[in-house]
């Protein structure tokens, strides 16, 4: 029993502890970049795109693992697509019908989650390879690291850009907004900063040589 649940907690620890940390797709890998920069600017549009997120990257990578071993070799990347898809068609309607201003606030950016390049490469990188539980928490993982970074983020544009968090006035009545930071190049700016502080706190592990690698 120690040894499954052991096991168990390893299936789910790890993958989650490397998506928030180590493999975390903005900081560590530079990915899905285009969400971070046109989300970001308001605290409630990234919390939306990170639940969005979360949903469609824990369970494409649940559904991929799943079905992984009736998946002919050379139409894997077409059936992982269409997964996510799936998936993102649910979020989108699911908007559309109950929640359409944010629907409308967010754009084409909750249906362009299937060109997130951290959905695929979790899918084909993970799940073909590693049993359901395990893929299920990696792409949550994964999931949650980018949504963390996100919100950093919108905590840094709204209420510096616009002067509110969430909607209410955090500034005072006098500020004067820095405008730079509501548009598209004050988030590089933000995300710089963000990647640069968690960076120099913790910086990347250096690669290490294996000698058989090497031929020596």
């Amino acid at each position: 029993m120690a040894g499954t649940a052991g096991g168990l907690r390893s299936q789910i620890g790890e993958p989650v502890k490397e998506g928030i940390g180590k493999q975390n797709p903005i900081l560590r890998q530079a990915l899905g970049i285009c969400s971070a920069l046109a989300v970001t600017g308001l605290v409630s549009t990234t919390l939306v795109m990170d639940a969005a997120l979360l949903f469609v990257a824990g369970f494409s990578c649940l559904i991929v693992s799943l079905v992984r071993n009736a998946i002919p070799h050379r139409v894997r990347l077409i059936v992982q697509m269409l997964v996510i898809s799936a998936l993102v068609s649910v979020v989108h309607l699911y908007l559309q019908a109950y929640h359409y201003p944010m629907s409308q606030a967010l754009g084409p950016y909750i249906p362009l989650i299937v060109t997130n390049c951290i959905l695929l490469g979790r899918t084909e990188g993970y799940a073909m390879r590693n049993g359901p539980i395990a893929s299920f928490f990696d792409g949550v993982g994964n999931a949650i690291g980018y949504a963390l970074v996100l919100l950093l983020i919108a905590l840094i544009r709204e209420p510096v850009g616009f002067g509110t968090l969430l909607g209410y006035q955090v500034l005072p009545a006098n500020y004067d907004p820095l405008t730079l930071l509501s548009m598209a190049p004050g988030a590089f700016l933000a995300m710089g900063v963000v990647v640069w502080i968690v960076r120099a706190i913790w910086p990347e592990e250096p690669a290490t040589e294996h000698p058989e690698a090497t031929g020596h």
